[in-house]
Order: structure tokens, then sequence, then C-alpha cells
């Protein structure tokens, strides 16, 4: 009797054994499966990021090299998740299809989460909480201090195209005219000419430039147009990319790295003597 309760508990042991196997081997292609998109980025080693210049979120210093806010955040993505980094300039109002077409991993650029875009991406929690803000030129602008004094038809406003400003434009000054430029230098320069009444860009670069040029601009208005959240964007479908970069936000939120680096760039000019003239 012994030996056979022996027999069936090895027998009983053989079949849970067998059956863990089973268990592991159906398992491992699902597991394999969960991470496609961080697995490629791994294999590469190398972080593609896709991103726009305008100050300060990314642009050249003197040297010739990309600094600013979302460099910084790139950067440290990367250092963290043991990769290097690659940027890929884009023009703003070709970036989300150059997204698609897989010309990059992730966008790092100041993207405002909007629900037009999230039909096309697929945007991760917010690590930036930005504004939308108006300069004015001084003379063509003389004494405009309401919203309704630039929603008007003579009135011109500068913005940069396919950036979410020039929908705070329309949807705030729908009489005005509204010019749109390939960056925000262009934008600020078209007001700065004396040819459009004001320009309507993401803030701190209104105010900073008001203070750059004070005797030319103002800022007309206390409160900013909007509150942005800007967030990552990756290709639709790609989830795991999303948790792991939203597992990075939360970490960086929580020691306070994102808001000491927001904090330097948004809310200073000590970073100004690095950048080339015309930035």
């Amino acid at each position: 009797m012994k030996n056979i309760g022996r027999k069936r508990r090895h027998l009983f042991g053989f079949k849970a054994a067998i059956t863990a196997l089973l268990s592991l081997a159906i398992s491992l292609p699902a597991l394999a499966s969960e991470t496609p998109n961080l697995d490629k980025i791994n294999d590469r080693g190398t972080l593609r990021v896709g991103m726009s210049t305008f100050v300060p979120w990314a642009m050249r210093n003197k040297q010739g090299d990309l600094i600013g806010f979302e460099i910084d955040v790139a950067k440290r993505l990367a250092q963290d998740s043991g990769w290097k980094v690659e940027f890929v300039p884009t023009a703003w109002d070709g970036i989300i299809p150059a997204l698609l077409a897989q010309k990059f991993d992730v966008i790092i650029g100041g993207m405002s989460v909007t629900p037009e875009r999230s039909k096309s991406v697929l945007f991760t929690t917010p690590y930036s909480h930005s504004g939308v803000q108006v300069a004015a030129n001084k003379e063509l602008a003389e004494g405009f201090s309401k919203l309704s004094d630039f929603d008007s038809r003579r009135v011109k406003i500068a913005a940069r195209r396919g950036a979410f400003t020039v929908q705070v434009a329309r949807e705030t000054f729908p009489k005005a005219k509204i010019l749109q430029f390939d960056d925000d230098a262009q934008a600020f320069q078209e007001v700065l000419n004396g040819n459009a009444h004001a320009v309507i860009a993401s803030s701190p670069k209104p105010e900073h430039e008001a203070i750059i040029h004070s005797d030319k601009l103002f800022i007309p208005f206390n409160e900013r147009l909007s509150k942005g959240n800007e967030a990552f964007a990756v290709r639709l479908g790609e989830q795991d990319k999303e948790e792991f970069f939203n597992q990075w936000i939360q970490a960086r939120t929580d020691d306070g790295w994102l808001n000491e680096r927001y904090e330097y760039w948004f809310s200073t000019l000590d970073w100004q003597d690095q950048i080339a003239s015309g930035q």
C-alpha cells in the first residue's frame, strides 16, 4: 500500500510538473509580445525623439547643440532607461505624420493633448503644464487690454503653423486675421516689424520676448488664454511604450526633477547667454 501511495504521489508530481511546463510554454509567447515596441528600442539601444525647435522647449546653443526643457527631458529619459538618444528635428506641422511614418519612436516636443490629436496618436500622462499668452506690438495695439480689442477684422495675429496656438487664436479671436509661420521666431519677428498687432504662443515665449523687447512689445492680459497639458506622443496601439513612459513621468514628477527643470527653463532667463541670436 505504501508503494502504491508513493507511485501515486510521484505520478501526481510528474503531472503537476508537466502542467507547469506547458503553462510556461503557453505564457512565454504572450509575455514576449507584451513589450514589442520597447524591445525594438532596447535592441537598437537608442531612443529616437521627434522634436521641433522653439524656445525654451528646444533650441540651438552657440555651438549648434540642442538645449532646452525637452532636450533635458529626453536625455534624462534615455539615461534612466539605459539608452542613447537621437534627436530628429522635424517641422511642427509634419511631426505627427513623421511619427506615424516611423521616422522616430516618440514625440517629446511640448505637444498639448487635444481630442483631435488623440485620434491619431496615443498620449502619455502630462509631464508639463504650460499656457498660451499674447504679446502685442506697443504701437499697433496701444490701449488694447481686453480680448474684444483684438477680435476685429482689422487686427492681424501671428502664430506658429500647425501649433495648438492657432486653434486658440481662432477660437478666442474669430474675427481677426491669423497669420501662420513655420516657427515662433518668424511669428514674433512679424510683430516686431510692425506687420501684425500681436503674436500668440506658448508661455513663456511671449513673456520672455516682452522683457527682451520691452521697447516694442507688451503683455496685454494678466491671465493666460489657456492652460495646456503637454505629453509624450506615440503611435496608436503602442501601449507598452505609453505605460513605460508613464511610469518614468510619475517617478520624475515624484522626485521633483521635472518641476525643477521646468522652473529653470520657464521661470528664469539664466540660460539666455547660451543660445545663438535670432532664436
